[in-house]
């Protein structure tokens, strides 16, 4: 494939907040550490290296959790948890719900952003070790949010009637899901039979959601060291217990994020809002806010209340009980990875900005925050429809009534704004104008309000001369429409809707190629890949 890009301001798809921050502008500086340029992460490992971090129980538990799902033969991926017992091996993380089938391709591009970041950095500072870590959003309950994948157009779901952690579901039903599937991928093939059997792997053979989509990364990504991490573990939050027990007794975060939304709030929209405690309770079939009042402490839609002493006994002894929301689960990570940098699209970074004086207050080193790589990606039929268009990337990315505008403008020979009429009725106004100022000065304002008519009428005229010629050109609004509805479904990017198995499906493996061959970070372009073949 044919690499190309566009900056990502240009796409005309990423907020100010983001533009500003690639250009590193100095309203967003007090926000964040260091930019993470390949020579800043110097200072970031350094500062890393003064943070206290319990390495042996983060290798001891990883292993464990490969154990529980059942993989046992992946040499990349289990020396890279062993590395991680160095006090000189770090880690870049990206983190992401547990999407059906990965969900949108942008899961799929996060992950090599962060895989080819650990290259880039290996090369720069060879002294050291970078390991790659996908963090599992396993306590996330928006169940709506992960229960579906896009594949040629079409809307895959999965129905369950379960609540609580998504990690923690059974995976009922998902027969059905599977059948669906494999009924759209027709054919058997190569791609095919892989995608099946991945599914099957993974949703067929497994026994939770979080389980699931440990296997599913793991075949993908296996042979690149990408390490998986499941946040929802007794060993792992034993090292949050000061910072939950602060949040459940001085609500610290609510207060100190506030403080940063009023100054961030001056110039960007703020991305969240803090809870007075930022933690949910955490069970089976249950994942709900705790909310202080008079007496303690209730977690909310349910009948479960403890006093205040009761609920620090339970966070001493059982803190698996407690699940840090959007705000505290940043710190969580930061906490138990010797993490350099987040990886992250752009409403991840944009609530990440709102957190730098959270992590000073707990004393956790604030990760280097980088956007991670997006892509387009064109099949031979769609490359074949841009090049027909003549069209550049910018215009790529119009609006496609812009875009419209401006092909048949260019084919035509008409001067759809009418310019040379214009000139002539404004002329022509303008002494009638001066004969009646010269008779009564009180005319002047009618024989402009006549103008103006005239003018809109004009316009009006050169509008519909504008449908007559797109009517003419129907061949030509037939592929921009047909170029836009498959590269912009719903008029967003590919990669926020279409899942990789609708690229899979025709490319095989080599669809990751271009991906690792052409992704590198820090970077404010967007890729564009194009099958010329």
């Amino acid at each position: 494939m044919r690499y190309n890009s566009i900056s990502f301001k240009s796409t005309g798809y990423f907020s100010s907040i983001i533009n500003d921050y690639l250009v590193q502008d100095e309203v967003l500086k007090p926000f964040y550490s260091e930019y993470p340029n390949i020579e800043n992460f110097k200072k970031i490992i350094e500062e890393k290296l003064q943070q206290s971090i319990n390495r042996l129980v983060l290798v001891d538990d990883l292993k464990v959790q490969y154990v529980e799902a059942s993989i046992k033969k992946a040499p990349e991926v289990f020396n890279n948890i062993e590395l991680l017992a160095d006090r000189n091996t770090f880690t870049i993380t990206t983190g992401h719900q547990l999407c059906l089938y990965t969900g949108p391709l942008y899961f799929i591009y996060k992950i090599v952003s962060v895989i080819n970041l650990c290259k880039q950095l290996k090369a720069a500072y060879p002294n050291y070790n970078f390991v790659p870590i996908y963090w599992m959003a396993s306590e996330d309950h928006d169940f709506a949010e992960v229960n579906h994948f896009n594949f040629k157009g079409k809307k895959i779901q999965w129905n369950t009637k379960q609540i609580g952690a998504v990690g923690r579901f059974n995976l009922s039903g998902l027969e059905g899901v599977f059948d669906e599937f494999s009924g759209l991928l027709g054919d058997y093939n190569e791609n095919t039979t892989f995608l099946r059997q991945l599914f099957q792997k993974s949703y067929l053979q497994q026994d939770t959601l979080a389980k699931a989509t440990r296997v599913l990364v793991h075949e993908l990504f296996q042979s690149e060291g990408l390490v998986i991490v499941d946040g929802d573990r007794r060993a792992l939050k034993k090292s949050m217990i000061p910072a939950f027990k602060e949040e459940l007794t001085n609500s610290a975060s609510s207060t100190l994020i506030e403080k940063t939304n009023v100054a961030l709030g001056k110039h960007y929209k703020i991305q969240v809002n803090p809870r007075e405690i930022n933690l949910f309770y955490l069970d089976d079939d249950l994942r709900a806010r705790i909310i202080s009042n008079e007496n303690g402490y209730v977690v909310n839609e349910t009948d479960l209340q403890f006093s205040k002493d009761e609920m620090i006994q339970l966070l001493e002894s059982k803190p698996e009980k407690f699940s840090p929301n959007v705000v505290l689960r940043p710190l969580y990570q930061e906490t138990i990875l010797p993490n350099l940098a987040y990886i992250g699209g752009g409403g991840e970074l944009a609530y990440w900005f709102q957190l730098k004086s959270v992590f000073e207050h707990f004393d956790v080193p604030f990760p280097g925050l980088l956007l991670r790589n997006s892509a387009a990606v064109l099949d031979n039929h769609q490359t074949k429809l841009f090049q027909q268009l003549e069209i550049d990337l910018e215009q790529l990315f119009m609006p496609e009534v812009d875009l419209i505008k401006i092909l048949v403008k260019e084919g035509s020979s008409i001067d759809f704004e009418l310019s040379e009429e214009r000139a002539e009725i404004t002329a022509s106004y303008e002494k009638l104008k001066a004969k009646a100022a010269a008779i009564d000065v009180t005319l002047v304002p009618h024989f402009e309000a006549r103008l103006a008519k005239h003018l809109n009428d004009l316009e009006a005229s050169g509008k519909k001369l504008m449908r007559a010629e797109k009517r003419n050109n129907k061949e030509l609004i037939n592929k921009i429409a047909e170029l836009k509805k498959s590269l912009f479904p719903n008029s967003g990017l590919q990669e926020r809707t279409d899942n990789f198995s609708s690229i899979y499906y025709n490319y095989g493996s080599q669809f990751m190629n271009p991906l690792f061959e052409n992704f590198s970070l820090p970077t404010d372009q967007f890729s564009v890949l194009m099958d010329e073949h």
